[in-house]
C-alpha cells in the first residue's frame, strides 16, 4: 500500500481502548472509504491506460459505409418487380397432374 499516502492504521496494533475509541469516532469509516475510492480511481486510470487507441471513427446507423436500409429496399422492390413480368410472360401450360386424385374408375 505504499502507492498511497493515506495508508490505513493496522488496529491490530493499538490497544482495546485506542482501537474502540478510534472506531468510534467515524475515522476509520472515512479512512477505508477514501482508500477504497483512491484504488479504484487507480486502476479505472490504468485500465483506460492500457486499453488500445480507436482507429477508426465511428458513425451511427451504417457507420458510413452504405446508403443504408433505403438501398436494400429498392433492389428488393425491383426483385419483385421483375418476378413479377416474367410470370406473365411465362405460357400458359395445362398441369398433366391436377386431376389425379378425383374418382376416374367407372361405376356400374
Amino acid at each position: 500500500m505504499s502507492a498511497f499516502r493515506n495508508t490505513p492504521i493496522d488496529r491490530r496494533r493499538l490497544s482495546y481502548r485506542d482501537r474502540s475509541d478510534f472506531n468510534q469516532s467515524g475515522a476509520a469509516g472515512a479512512q477505508q472509504l477514501a482508500l477504497k475510492r483512491a484504488k479504484a480511481y487507480k486502476g479505472q486510470m490504468a485500465y483506460q491506460a492500457n486499453t488500445p487507441i480507436n482507429t477508426t471513427t465511428q458513425r451511427p446507423g451504417t457507420g458510413g459505409q452504405s446508403a443504408g436500409i433505403g438501398i436494400q429496399q429498392l433492389r428488393m422492390m425491383d426483385l419483385s418487380a421483375q418476378k413479377a413480368r416474367e410470370k406473365e410472360l411465362r405460357p400458359e401450360m395445362v398441369d398433366p397432374l391436377s386431376g389425379i386424385y378425383r374418382d376416374n374408375t367407372k361405376k356400374v
